[in-house]
């Protein structure tokens, strides 16, 4: 679920910064700029494990402050493929079931990774689980903020890096650029369509 990722930055240390440790300062400006932050193709950045190696610092004519290349390696949530994760329903749609994992909230169970057959019931806004038994179907609910078991299966990142409108694309409409803004820099999807997944309340021991 956690990565350690090696990366390497360079960090501005204000002069009234200087009274402080190097390392203490860096370690504060490097938090402020990646925590909680999603870098494209890597993962969410929970926050920093170490500072392996400091180089020069450097100030330069007119900025008073330190400019210093820092190699460091930084607590990263990006789950493998595969990976079994335990969440919450956050809420269901058309679209599938939304799970939150507390501090992550960009995962979807589509339809067709659901336990079949499952229908979505609009009345209630949930999908369920038409579990079939000896004495014929048995629905089994999947209610907001219930504990669910699933499997990843696959990540999309999207850069949303702010881009500058070219003169052709200058025309297009805003509601375009405003889906745009909405999109999630980084998606997990999961499936629970095998034993064992779903509500643990379904495979808890009687």
């Amino acid at each position: 679920m956690f990565v350690l990722v090696e990366m390497t930055d360079t960090v501005r240390i204000a002069p009234w910064q200087f009274e402080r440790k190097l390392n203490d300062s860096i370690a504060e400006e490097l938090n402020k700029k990646l925590a909680n932050k999603v870098v494209y193709n890597v993962g969410l950045c929970i926050c920093l494990y170490d500072i392996t190696k400091l180089e020069d610092s450097y100030i330069f004519p007119g900025d008073g402050a330190s400019h210093t290349k820092v190699h460091f390696r930084y607590v990263v949530f990006h789950p493998f493929l595969d990976e079994i994760l335990i969440g919450q329903i956050k809420s269901c749609s058309q679209d599938g079931v939304h799970v939150s994992i507390g501090f992550f909230d960009d995962i979807v169970i589509p339809p067709e990774s659901l336990q079949q057959p499952a229908k979505f019931d609009e009345a209630e806004q949930v999908w369920v689980w038409e579990y079939e038994t000896e004495e014929g179907a048995h629905d089994l609910y999947m209610d907001i903020g219930e504990e669910i078991r699933f499997r990843v299966v696959d990540e999309t990142f999207v850069d949303t890096s702010p881009t500058g409108p070219s003169s052709a694309e200058a025309s297009t409409s805003s509601a375009t650029e405003e889906v745009q803004k909405k999109e999630a820099p980084y998606t997990l999807v999961g499936s629970i369509s095998e034993p064992g997944l779903g509500l643990l309340s379904w495979w808890t021991n009687s």
